[in-house]
Parts: C-alpha cells; sequence; structure tokens
C-alpha cells in the first residue's frame, strides 16, 4: 500500500471506526463531505420529481423513462468527448458546472409554472433530475475507483457511502420546510461545494499516487473515441456482467418503484401530499441505508470481500419481495424502502468497488454507459413489461414473485462479475489487511 509507514495509529478508535490509515484521513473525509453534498442536493429535489411520477400513475412512466432514456443515450457522446479530451481535474468539474447551469434555469421556469404548463415543466424537470441523478453519482464513484485502489476500496467505500446516505437523509427533511425556488438555490451551492471537493482530491492524489496505477497517467487525458465506453460495454465480459447485474435490479427497483407510485397516487390526491409521502419514504429508506452500511457492507467487504456484499443484497431484497408477494399491497411501501435502502446500502458501494480493479477507461467510458443509458434502458423494458403484464391481469404478488427471481440471481451475476478475466486479480482480504484495516 502507498505510504504504509503513516499507519502507526491504525490501532485508534478512529481507524477502528472507519478502517483509514492516517495519510488516507483527508482523502476519505473530502470524499465523504463531496458525497454529502451531491446525494443532499439531489434528495432536495428528488420529492418534487416523484410527485410527478404519482400524478400519472405506474401505466403512463414509461414515457418518462423513455424520455430519459433518449436523453441519457445523448449524453453518451457529450461525457465521451469531455474525457477523451481532458483530464480528470477538468471534465468532473464540468460535468457539475453543467448541472447547476440547469439548476439556474429552472429557477425562474418554476416561477412561471402556469404559463409554461405544469406536465410540460414536469415532463422536463423529470427528465433532467433522473439523467442527473445517474451521471453525476456515475462520476463520484468512477473518481473514486480511480483514487482509491481495491484494498482500500473495500474498508474506505462504505464508509464514504455513509456520506451520501446522510445527505440523502437531510435533503428530505430540508425538502419539507422550503420551497421550490429556495430548494433550487441551496442545490446550487451544494454542487458548488462538490467542485471545490474534486479539486482538493485530485490534489491530495498528487501526493498519494495509487499505486495499482502507476502504469496510468493519471493526471492526463484518457484519450481514445468518444463512443468508446458503449463499445466496452459489448466486448468487454465484465462490462456485460455488470449490465446484466444492473438489468437484474432495475428488475427489482423499477418494479418498486411503479408499485409505490399506485399506492401513493391512491391515497394522495394533492401534489403536496403526494410529495410529502415521497420526503417520508426517503427517509425511512436512507435511515435504514444507513443503519446498513454502517453494520453490515463495511464487516462483509472488509472481511469476507465484495461477492459476499452483492450476494447479501439480493438475500436481503429476496426476502422483502417474497414477504411483499404473501402479504400484497400493504407491503409495497415496506418492500420499497427495503430494497431501496438494500441497493444503494450494499449492493451500491460493492459494484463500484469492482471498477478499483478495472482499466481506467472502464471506469470512465464503460461505467459511464452502464450507469446511464443502461440504467435507463433497464427502466424502459421493465416499465413496458409491466404495462404489458398489467393488461394480462398481474398484479402485486406476481410482480413481487419475479422480482424475487430476479433478486436471488443478482448474487449469481455479481459473483461472476467479481471474477471477469480483466480484472486485476483481488487478494483476499485476510491476507492483505488485519482488522484495524492496516496493510501487512
Amino acid at each position: 500500500m502507498a505510504n504504509s509507514t503513516n499507519t502507526s495509529d491504525s490501532g485508534s478508535l478512529w481507524a477502528l471506526a472507519t478502517g483509514a490509515q492516517k495519510h488516507e484521513r483527508p482523502a476519505m473525509l473530502l470524499a465523504f463531505v463531496y458525497f454529502f453534498c451531491l446525494l443532499a442536493a439531489y434528495y432536495l429535489l428528488r420529492p418534487v420529481r416523484d410527485q410527478f411520477a404519482a400524478a400519472v400513475g405506474s401505466t403512463n412512466l414509461w414515457q418518462f423513462w423513455v424520455g430519459t432514456f433518449l436523453v441519457t443515450l445523448a449524453f453518451v457522446p457529450l461525457f465521451g468527448a469531455l474525457v477523451v479530451r481532458y483530464p480528470r481535474e477538468t471534465f468532473i468539474p464540468a460535468v457539475y458546472l453543467f448541472f447547476i447551469s440547469c439548476l439556474v434555469a429552472f429557477i425562474p421556469a418554476f416561477q412561471m409554472q402556469e404559463r409554461i404548463g405544469a406536465r410540460v415543466l414536469g415532463t422536463v424537470f423529470y427528465i433532467w433530475l433522473s439523467v442527473f441523478s445517474l451521471c453525476a453519482v456515475s462520476v463520484f464513484w468512477s473518481f473514486m475507483a480511480d483514487l482509491f485502489d481495491s484494498v482500500q476500496s473495500r474498508r474506505l467505500f462504505p464508509v464514504i457511502a455513509v456520506g451520501g446516505t446522510l445527505g440523502a437523509i437531510v435533503g428530505p427533511i430540508v425538502a419539507g420546510l422550503l420551497p421550490i425556488q429556495t430548494l433550487l438555490i441551496v442545490a446550487i451551492a451544494l454542487l458548488a461545494a462538490c467542485i471545490g471537493c474534486t479539486r482538493m482530491l485530485s490534489e491530495w492524489s498528487r501526493r498519494n499516487p495509487n499505486p495499482q496505477r502507476r502504469h496510468e497517467a493519471a493526471h492526463e487525458a484518457i484519450g481514445g473515441g468518444v463512443w468508446d465506453g458503449l463499445v466496452q460495454v459489448f466486448r468487454s465480459p465484465f462490462l456485460r456482467r455488470m449490465v446484466a447485474l444492473l438489468l437484474l435490479g432495475d428488475a427489482v427497483g423499477t418494479v418498486a418503484y411503479m408499485l409505490t407510485a399506485d399506492v401513493v397516487k391512491a391515497h394522495a390526491a394533492t401534489s403536496e401530499a403526494r410529495k410529502t409521502i415521497y420526503a417520508h419514504i426517503d427517509l425511512a429508506a436512507n435511515t435504514l441505508q444507513l443503519l446498513l452500511q454502517v453494520v453490515v457492507t463495511r464487516f462483509l467487504m472488509s472481511r469476507f470481500g465484495v461477492v459476499s456484499a452483492l450476494v447479501a443484497d439480493g438475500v436481503l431484497k429476496a426476502v422483502a419481495l417474497f414477504a411483499t408477494a404473501i402479504v400484497g399491497t400493504p407491503m409495497v411501501i415496506p418492500m420499497l424502502v427495503t430494497t431501496r435502502a438494500s441497493s444503494y446500502g450494499i449492493g451500491k458501494p460493492a459494484s463500484d468497488s469492482l471498477y478499483a480493479r478495472a482499466e481506467r477507461e472502464t471506469r470512465y467510458k464503460g461505467k459511464n454507459v452502464i450507469d446511464t443509458a443502461g440504467w435507463r434502458f433497464g427502466d424502459v423494458v421493465v416499465s413496458l413489461s409491466m404495462k404489458g403484464l398489467t393488461g394480462l391481469g398481474i398484479g402485486v404478488a406476481g410482480f413481487a414473485l419475479i422480482s424475487t427471481v430476479a433478486a436471488a440471481l443478482s448474487g449469481w451475476f455479481g459473483w461472476r462479475a467479481a471474477h471477469a478475466p480483466e480484472l486485476v486479480p483481488e487478494v483476499a482480504p485476510s491476507s492483505t489487511e488485519d482488522e484495524n484495516g492496516k496493510s501487512q
């Protein structure tokens, strides 16, 4: 490990709580704050978006997701052009500056909502926020996989993820207290803070170069073509397995989201009431997510490796979905809370840590295609499938059973992805780290 001489305090309470070695602390704290600000900005605005979903109902959500997929597909070559031509110190802040400029434009748009039309503005805002949530978070985890090697990622990613979860808890609370225009301004400030964190993390990486990346010019442009990421998805066994893992996750998350939209629509008649319900759902899911990250994820990843966390994620989702198939509609919202908390509390830190063992082009180009266009393609396929199956009389129990199978299969594909041939071999946790996270 780099700077392994700086680990004399590995038995301290700090090291026991976080697993961070002394030289890693500044980067871990900056990444923690960065992810907090990023997800707080998103969750400030998410209840505003989701109340539009509840207003139209599950059978019409495919229209939102088709639009989102087309926009994310158009975004792929634009992001690819940035990655090809500029170093990460330039293209990562550029992504956040683009989303800040969009938020600035939404401020007068919401003030003129009656003139524009609620449906038009709602559709644009829904698609924009959906693209933002995938792209901005994908860039974040690509950056983390660039900064830290695979051993560091097992220790630090679960802790860094807690920062995002805390932001996701604070966001819904603040969203219930402030008007929309003020929420937009606060989100702008939070994204500006993200840009500051990327600058400081880049400086830290110059002083603490990743030993696993010695053959890479981390502070130079990656080069290549703008469509390389899409080509990689078809050619790489690792990325194909990650696509399968993502689509199985969509078969759980999208089903849960659409079933919840129908439940909320049935119990809330106004946009304000729907926004409040979704804020409560987000708060419950993110609180459970925090507990999973603190209690389960770091323990599994640091002691038993990434695969154990991916399997645990699949098992927890399958149990919640099978319970929904038995109980029915009253279990829909608790199921959404549980599966979403597991996805982002266990599954996401584990799957993203696999990219720390991949090549740099894969981390930025291939990963971005999967996390944006791939994800939204899965939403379109699942939502249209649900629309067709609903017409055949499939209800809550049937969809829950289908998703139970998808959740169970995700553990297998997680194992397959972790053992892809082009990844750097993973050293067993027990032979690389002691119980305090210290490199031996």
